[in-house]
């Protein structure tokens, strides 16, 4: 019963996901981007922090180190990778950027074994990475005589959100703090949120007044702050806890599905070849540099099964 209840959670949180990207692009259309964002995690900041304040004892940070935490979590997993995601999503559809973002579990591993000397990637592991970069290439087809192309730019900066969560989790993990999980999100959303506002103030970006009666706009506001923000978080902290980190991260190659079928239902978006190809590339690039930990997760879930 518990295996049916994991897989139903994990269906759950992946389609909550891969939705979300749907969700991004048609509030783009109403929002200008880095506000957006920020509008987003005001809400979810929010309901996070008074989830904490219910559910765990330490519901905020306390000495340098928790601080720490939540500075990096902020600045990496929160500003950096939305404000990123948002602006290079006004040119890419939906399902490229869930793939590209896909390639996340990737570079955490290259960030963490680079930071980590002493833990080097094996060569099988750096052949997986150099893999998974090449399906990002593959999905932008960058044209020599026009490396500065709109399409291209939008799906490096997609990858360099990709990349800042990616540093942020190998950052994160490097602080001896014992925050609670839900603590150090709801702390980073805020503080996050408060970044993206004053980036978004720095870059002059308009807010029309009519986005505030769109009901598409608010749609796509409320549904990334309340379900994949609030809800996606909470659905991910249980799974985390019952499935471990390695097929967690699987959810990050089935939600790209659920942003091809929904993008294509609700925005019209088609997805072409290449980008097939591309995801095959970095779903490859994943397998090989996680084929050990893929091993003894699945052992494990098999001898549970048993």
């Amino acid at each position: 019963m518990s295996r049916y209840r994991n897989l139903v959670l994990f269906l759950s949180l992946a389609a909550i996901w891969g939705t979300s990207f749907v969700a991004i692009s048609a509030g783009l259309e109403h929002f200008p981007p880095v506000l957006f964002a920020a509008l987003r995690y005001d809400i979810a900041g929010v309901i996070m922090l008074a989830y904490a304040a219910y559910a765990v004892d330490d519901w905020r940070p306390r000495g340098r180190d928790e601080w720490g935490l939540v500075v990096v979590g902020a600045v990496l997993l929160i500003a950096a990778y939305h404000a990123f995601l948002f602006i290079g999503q006004q040119n890419t559809t939906a399902a490229a950027a869930a793939i590209v973002v896909s390639l996340s579990p990737v570079l955490t591993t290259g960030f963490a074994r680079l930071l980590v000397p002493a833990d080097a990637l094996s060569r099988v592991g750096v052949v997986g990475l150099l893999v998974g970069l090449l399906g990002v290439g593959v999905i932008a087809q960058p044209d020599p005589s026009d490396l500065l192309a709109t399409e291209v730019i939008a799906t490096l900066l997609v990858f360099c959100a990709a990349a800042s969560f990616a540093l942020g989790s190998v950052l994160t993990r490097s602080i001896d703090a014992t925050l609670p999980i839900e603590t150090m999100e709801a702390w980073s959303m805020l503080g996050g949120a408060l970044l993206m506002h004053a980036l978004s103030f720095g870059l002059g970006e308009p807010l029309e007044p009519s986005a505030w009666t769109n009901p598409e706009a608010l749609g796509a506001l409320g549904y990334l702050a309340l379900l994949a923000s609030a809800l996606g978080f909470l659905l991910y902290f249980d799974l985390l806890e019952r499935l471990g980190a390695v097929e967690i991260n699987m959810v990050s190659y089935v939600a790209p599905v659920f942003a091809a079928v929904v993008g294509w239902l609700y925005l019209g978006e088609g997805i072409d070849t290449t980008t097939i190809v591309g995801f095959g590339l970095i779903a490859i690039g994943f397998v090989l540099v996680k084929r050990q930990a893929l091993r003894d997760a699945f052992g494990n879930a098999r001898g549970r099964a048993e």
